[in-house]
């Protein structure tokens, strides 16, 4: 029979061809069609570039594409671990210290750990933008670049504030908080404005000052006023109006030393504090909008 000779001739060229790579248990295990990994949607035949990379992992090779993937892969990682670690401290600030707290001076560990995030987050971006962006009109002429420069927008902002609050809204604080005015021994009559006041925390060795129908005292040696806080009240502060919900009347603080007296008429200098605020919630209503804008990029069709 005729048939006989054409079956082995076909056995025999089957048995000279290599065993094929990617099987079928590749598109059954990951889910993806075969039209991924070959231009035949039915499968066989020429590979795609996304074909060609997993036969090259097969085998043990990696090829140019492979090798860019993985640094792409390795670069996307860090940005978004730099960017926690960046929102990570902004909201330690906002959450944790709280802004009336950080306006006297931010911890050193948690600004190191935002710039780091700040540099790294950048560094990052400059990569993962020339890789991903084929020119500049790129930027303004489709979805991904319209969202990507709204991105890049904000992180100069973001980045701007930082350093504006770092290099000179910081020094400023720390300056005024080191002009300490000293209490005149004895008489009590040294007068503070509530900026002034705000000095007197008592946290991190300060002396811990409270007002209380305009009159100051000294609550630094009281056990009670450990690291400058007694039970909801904070030392710093005019407690003239807290003081009326609590057990006890003004009596308390009159056995304490008078320090001076509060004057809301003297000159008082807000406007570090109040920049340090509208840059804090600025930088956290930002935070917001990239979050957004992260969500827009597998939404937006």
């Amino acid at each position: 029979m005729k048939i006989v000779p054409a079956l082995v001739f076909m056995l025999f060229f089957m048995a000279l061809a290599a065993p094929a790579s990617a099987t079928e248990q590749f598109a059954m295990k990951t889910g993806l069609p075969c039209a991924f990994c070959h231009e035949n949607p039915s499968g066989g035949g020429t590979l795609t570039s996304a074909g060609q990379r997993y036969k090259a992992l097969l085998s043990g090779k990696v090829t140019p594409s492979a090798v860019k993937d993985t640094a792409r892969f390795i670069i996307g990682y860090l940005h978004i671990l730099a960017g926690i670690i960046w929102f990570g401290a902004i909201f330690y600030v906002h959450i944790i210290l709280k802004p009336a707290y950080a306006a006297r001076g931010l911890p050193k560990g948690e600004l190191a750990l935002g710039w780091a995030g700040i540099v790294v987050v950048g560094a990052t971006g400059i990569l993962l933008t020339i890789s991903a962006v084929p020119s500049f009109g790129a930027l303004f002429h489709s979805r991904f670049g319209i969202l990507l420069s709204i991105k890049i927008f904000l992180y100069l902002i973001m980045s701007a504030s930082a350093a504006v609050v770092t290099f000179v809204i910081g020094p400023r604080l720390k300056k005024r908080l080191a002009a300490k005015p000293a209490p005149a021994a004895g008489d009590g009559n040294t007068g503070f404005t509530p900026d002034m006041l705000s000095n007197f925390d008592g946290k991190e060795g300060r002396q811990a000052y409270a007002a209380v129908d305009g009159n100051v005292y000294d609550l630094t040696q009281s056990p009670l006023w450990k690291s400058g806080k007694h039970a909801r009240h904070q030392a710093g502060m005019d407690l003239t109006t807290a003081i009326k919900q609590a057990p006890h009347g003004p009596e308390k603080l009159e056995a304490f030393p008078k320090a001076g007296v509060l004057n809301i008429l003297l000159p008082s200098n807000n406007k570090p504090r109040a920049a340090f605020y509208l840059l804090a919630y600025m930088n956290l209503t930002a935070i917001f909008l990239v979050i957004a804008i992260i969500a827009l990029w597998r939404w937006w069709p």
